[in-house]
């Protein structure tokens, strides 16, 4: 499942070439301006191959932390999985060194080039 994240950001990455994008935004542009997973059925599904209290757990780790308090409605399967799929998609690509380092600017095609081969 990780490996789908991860395919989903690089495809986001892709998108993003021509564009110049701040590093800073680039996780919000692909993980928050959009849905992950559409439909309830399909969201179930996903969460269960990843152990539901598992992933709310999580969830409720990440917000707490980052938010002292828990915001995701854990009772609506498309807001767990999206969630999740925001929390995975932040490690994937705190992963690579070059978005790392170069969080607080702009980045052109090579730099995203780079981030996209760090995370393969």
């Amino acid at each position: 499942m990780i490996e789908e994240i991860k395919d989903y950001a690089i495809e986001g990455l892709e998108n993003l070439k021509g564009t110049n994008p701040e590093c800073s935004e680039i996780h919000h542009e692909i993980f928050n301006t959009d849905y992950y997973i559409i439909g309830t059925y399909r969201a179930k599904e996903w969460i269960n191959k990843f152990g539901t209290f598992d992933v709310i757990g999580e969830i409720v780790d990440y917000e707490t932390h980052h938010f002292g308090e828990v915001y995701t409605d854990c009772a609506d399967a498309e807001k767990v999985a999206n969630m999740f799929a925001y929390i995975k998609g932040e490690d994937v690509l705190y992963s690579s060194k070059t978005y790392d380092k170069l969080y607080d600017r702009k980045l052109d095609d090579e730099d995203l080039q780079d981030i996209i081969n760090e995370i393969e």
